[in-house]
């Protein structure tokens, strides 16, 4: 199990665009993919539960993957938000 922070950094946030490319890189692995946001944590896999956190930029979130590709879903879920989910600042 792989366990770290992550800031989001984009200017929008984990808006709709966002997140539907959050899903898209998550539903590539087969490892549990969660972000947790204080108490609450959720499937990042899931559109609704990644929309319903209402995370907006400089939100820090808790990344933990579980599985047999962890080390490949972290890397990929990590260089999305640090590439700002592709969009322009």
């Amino acid at each position: 199990m792989i366990e770290t922070e992550i800031e989001i950094i984009n200017k929008l946030g984990l808006h709709a665009r966002a997140a539907a490319k959050l899903v898209g890189v998550t539903a590539q692995f087969q490892s549990s993919i969660q972000l947790g946001l204080g108490s609450r944590v959720i499937d990042a896999k899931s559109i609704m539960a990644l929309l319903m956190l209402g995370a907006g930029k400089g939100t820090t979130l808790r990344l933990v993957v579980d599985g047999s590709d962890a080390e490949a879903a972290h890397a990929a879920v990590v260089a999305l938000f640090n590439n700002r989910f592709d969009e322009a600042e």
